[in-house]
Order: structure tokens, then C-alpha cells, then sequence
């Protein structure tokens, strides 16, 4: 099967693909267009994250990658990086997520806030494809940072970037001004 596919306007469209299979009880696994298998399970039996976490946890990487890679072409020499995401869902049907908060932590010597600040948003309004889909939907996400700077002059700054959704368009988002 075709990876790309033109649209009418000729611009490329990528495909992606997944066979889900039942692997007993309520486990899935899902085997992925790139060969991969990702496992799913519910709350009762337990042996996987279930699709929920895993698409919380799908968000935080695709945001983390982009992070990571705008702040090493900014030369930002990071020691260590973690993306913590907190979601809000619905107890009632559709139980979607209505909010999810994550925090990009970051520790390295010659760490600048312009350049994190400048990383989120650029993930959170351009590249990042599972926050702009989510953000097209019922979800509010904020997006922001916890730098600590371990070089000659320490220092800690903390700060929400940017907020996209809900029901908005990738395109358009509000940005929060530094304080």
C-alpha cells in the first residue's frame, strides 16, 4: 500500500495505517504501517495503558521530539528533559479529554527561557500533529515549561506559553505574552 497519496490539490498526503487484533479479554494489539506493535488494555485486567493514556502519552512524546530537536538546533545543551502531561476526561460519554496541562522540564547549563519558550510554541502551533488534532476538538491544551539553568549563573523560570483549543484550527491560536 501507498505511504503518500495526493490530494486534489496536489499536495502530498501521508498515510497511515494499524490492524488492531483482540489478544483476549479486552486486550488489543495494534500493529502499526512502520512494523511496531503497541498493546492496549482496559482498567479490569490491566497489562497495557489503555488507549486514553496511550494517546496522552502519544501527545508528551510528539510534543517532547519536537521540543528536543528545535532546542538542539538552537544549540541548547540539555542535561535532562521530561514532558509531564495531565489530562481533565469527561466521566460521561463521549469521556473525551476537556483539558490537558503539560509541562515541559528542562535541566542544562546553558538553558535560555527565550529559546524553551520559542521551542513550545513552535510544537505547540506548527508541529505537532496530535496537539493540533486534539485542539481542533473538545480539548484545551496549555502548553508550557520549567527550565532550570545548572551553568555559571543558575537559575529557575517557569512559565505557560501558549493555550490552543478548543474547537480551534491549527492555523489560529492564541499565544501568551511573557510576564
Amino acid at each position: 500500500m501507498p505511504r503518500f497519496r495526493r490530494s486534489a490539490e496536489g499536495a502530498a498526503i501521508a498515510i497511515k495505517t494499524a490492524a488492531v487484533r483482540l489478544d483476549g479479554g479486552m486486550r488489543f494489539v495494534a500493529r502499526v504501517g512502520s512494523g511496531h506493535d503497541v498493546a492496549f488494555d482496559d482498567r479490569e485486567t490491566d497489562t497495557a495503558a489503555g488507549p486514553t493514556e496511550s494517546l496522552l502519552a502519544a501527545l508528551a512524546a510528539c510534543t517532547g521530539m519536537d521540543v528536543i530537536t528545535i532546542a538542539r538546533k538552537k544549540r541548547q545543551t540539555v542535561e535532562s528533559y521530561v514532558v509531564h502531561a495531565r489530562a481533565e476526561q469527561r466521566t460521561e460519554y463521549p469521556q473525551v479529554f476537556t483539558r490537558i496541562d503539560l509541562v515541559h522540564e528542562i535541566v542544562g547549563p546553558d538553558v535560555s527561557e527565550v529559546a524553551v519558550r520559542r521551542c513550545v510554541e513552535l510544537s505547540a502551533t506548527i508541529y505537532c500533529p496530535i496537539s493540533a488534532m486534539l485542539s481542533a476538538g473538545a480539548t484545551e491544551i496549555h502548553h508550557g515549561f520549567r527550565i532550570r539553568n545548572t551553568g555559571p549563573s543558575p537559575f529557575e523560570a517557569a512559565a505557560e506559553v501558549i493555550v490552543t483549543g478548543p474547537f480551534a484550527r491549527p492555523d489560529i491560536v492564541r499565544t501568551i505574552a511573557p510576564a
